[in-house]
């Protein structure tokens, strides 16, 4: 009885995640679009800000569909040269690293 019970049960074989990494690939592919001289509007159009520590001119963000990926950016100041503090929309992208995983940082 027993060898018929564990014939009767389906073969399992192993299947990738397809729409794990359909997403993954998505998402590379729109993370790849943030060029250097864009904005930080541009930016943020699919990235929001990470806690921590940051300046106008440097700070981490995190992918909105995924606040464990994450890219590190840098800016030029354009308008208001002199304000360090506030951020500007027009700001414009000097560097962006390559995305990468990590925990989220919680302020």
């Amino acid at each position: 009885m027993f060898v018929m019970m564990m014939s009767a049960r389906p073969v399992q074989t192993q299947r990738k995640p397809v729409s794990h990494s359909e997403w993954v690939a998505q998402s590379l592919a729109e993370i790849r679009t943030i060029k250097v001289g864009m904005t930080r509007k541009d930016l943020l159009r699919s990235f929001s800000v990470e806690g921590g520590v940051s300046t106008r001119t440097s700070r981490t963000f995190v992918f909105r569909e995924c606040p464990y990926i994450k890219v590190d950016v840098g800016f030029e100041t354009v308008g208001a040269p002199a304000d360090k503090l506030n951020e500007h929309m027009e700001d414009k992208i000097t560097r962006i690293s390559k995305p990468y995983l990590e925990q989220s940082v919680i302020d």
